[in-house]
Formats: structure tokens, sequence, C-alpha cells
């Protein structure tokens, strides 16, 4: 069986834990890093290979020899620099597989442009994964649960008030995760008061009088909440 070699850029707020899962799938991952506190931190944590490598750097990107791994990983915490790291790498080896992550729709639609196979958009997961959830009701309750015993997280039911900002907006051009929370789902008064999950591939309008349920920490909930009151941002 062919050894999975994994060349993974970025030991961040992301990368630390994806390493994880990665090793415990059974694959070899090497990380780069070109944070000096974040290579400090996967030294400390045991992954005494990793590399500090100015990856702005095509000579510095060659030397690595990313060819040699079954597919590259972009989780770099800076999200302008894991766009430009991707266009890099696709730059330099079209051959290579490239994986890279975003948490916002306009950067998942950069990193496509910029030559990934595959975009893991985590507020996409991160819905859909309470979309799946929220259909059983046992793990409803336990997702209940879950959210009153978790450092202040819960759900908020918003009316979108008369001259918000929000009216007019499509959901999948406003990115929700600027403001500290999530977007699950909404009430359109226009479909009959039928609530929508939020998930792929779905894209509504919001108006005044819709209602929409939002996931965050409270404090975040409450800034939200009355920021939607305002007719600009």
């Amino acid at each position: 069986m062919a050894v999975k070699k994994i060349l993974l850029f970025g030991y961040g707020n992301h990368g630390k834990y994806i390493v994880k899962g990665l090793i415990n799938d059974g694959f070899i991952v090497q990380i780069v890093e070109r944070d000096e506190h974040f290579y400090q931190e996967a030294i400390e944590d045991g992954y005494h290979t990793a590399t500090k490598v100015d990856v702005t750097k095509d000579e510095a990107l060659l030397a690595l020899d990313p060819q040699a791994y079954k597919q590259l990983v972009c989780v770099m915490d800076d999200e302008h620099l894991n766009v430009f790291l991707t266009l890099s790498l696709r730059s330099l080896f079209q051959e290579s597989y490239i994986l890279s992550i975003s948490d916002s729709i306009h950067t998942t639609q950069k990193l496509k442009m910029a030559g990934a196979n595959k975009v893991i958009d985590l507020y996409e997961v991160s819905a859909n994964k309470i979309h799946n959830i929220l259909k059983r009701p046992i793990a409803t309750r336990i997702l209940e649960e879950f959210v009153v015993h978790k450092n202040g997280l819960g759900f908020r039911e918003m009316i979108i008030p008369k001259k918000s900002f929000l009216h007019g907006m499509m959901t999948d051009t406003l990115d929700f995760s600027d403001f500290g929370v999530l977007l699950v789902g909404m009430i359109d008064e226009e479909l009959g008061n039928k609530f929508i999950f939020i998930t792929a591939g779905i894209n509504h309008k919001l108006d005044s009088g819709d209602t929409i349920v939002c996931l965050g920490e409270r404090t975040e909930l409450n800034s939200f909440e009355k920021l939607i009151q305002k007719e600009e941002i």
C-alpha cells in the first residue's frame, strides 16, 4: 500500500487540528509554516520535521518538492496569503492536487479561480452539520443541552426590520461570519412562512419581515441583532 503523504501549509487556528485528523487517518504530514509563532508551536507540539518557509517565494516552494506528496493542503490563517499560495502552487505544479480551506463565500470563489482542486468552505460545512443534526429530534435535544452549557453559545430568531441593510440582500452574498454569527435558516414570508435551512446550493433573498435564525455566542448575537436595525453598515 502506497504511503499517503500530505504537504500541509499552515499550523494556525485551523491547521493544528487538521494535522491531528490527517495523522489519525493514517497520513504522513509534513508541516510548512511561514509565521515564527506558529512554527514554534508546531515544534513544541512534537512535529519536529515542521519547516519554516517563506511561502511567497517560488524557489522556497520548489525546494519542498511538492510533487512527491499525494495532496497539497493550504490552511494558512491569512486568507489573502492562502489564495496567493494556492495560485503559486498551481502555477508551479500543474499536476498536483491542491485542497484549500475558506471561511467565506468570497474567498471560496477566489480559491477556485486560483486553481484549487477542492475548496472546503468552513461556513458551509457548519451549516450542513447543523442541518443534519436538526433533522433528528433526539439529536436536537442533545444539541439544545450542548448549547445551554457551552460558553454562552445559542440560537437566536431575529425579524428583519423595515429599512434594515439586510433587506434585499441574497444569503450567499452576505458573509454572516464577518459578524461572528452563523446563519442557520430563515422563515420567508413570500414562501408561506416555511422554515428554510440555509445549506449548500440554497440562495434566498432577505426581506423586511422575514425571520432569520442565527447561531453564535450570545454577545455576538446581541450585537448582530442591534446591527440589523441599521439602514447601512
